[in-house]
């Protein structure tokens, strides 16, 4: 228990009186109104102790708790980087996809149009001998 210097005071001062109250009521004298108040007050110091550790108890496990959250924090940040590693490369691979199938598409377009402009060429060619020898 964990007491301030003016509880310790407190305490010190009246703790002869309710020794010589206690005495006196084991001996079956009566209390007098001093007394009784004497005695609440040494219970009220009690009282006030006992919320004093029970505060000092909830501090500890509210740190605890901080404690706790601060470590979630870190692996909450922890994910979060992980996450935006693998976004970025998830999108450097979805870039070089694109690039890849558009140079694929460009491939291909480029290859039909020679083959097009190829048979057009030949399919002209052959007319061209067609209409000579026919003539």
């Amino acid at each position: 228990m964990k007491k301030t210097n003016v509880d310790d005071l407190l305490i010190e001062m009246i703790t002869p009186k309710v020794q010589e109250i206690e005495q006196r009521f084991s001996k079956g004298e009566g209390l007098s109104n001093e007394d009784i108040n004497t005695l609440l007050l040494k219970s009220q110091y009690n009282h006030i102790n006992h919320l004093d550790h029970r505060l000092d108890e909830v501090t500890a496990s509210v740190q605890a708790l901080e404690g706790k959250f601060q470590g979630l924090e870190g692996k909450f940040e922890l994910l979060k980087a992980e996450i935006n590693g693998r976004l970025d490369a998830f999108e450097a691979r979805l870039d070089a996809f694109e690039k890849t199938i558009e140079l694929k598409i460009e491939q291909a377009i480029n290859t039909n149009m020679r083959w097009s402009i190829g048979m057009i060429a030949l399919i002209v060619t052959v007319l061209k001998l067609a209409d000579m020898f026919v003539k």
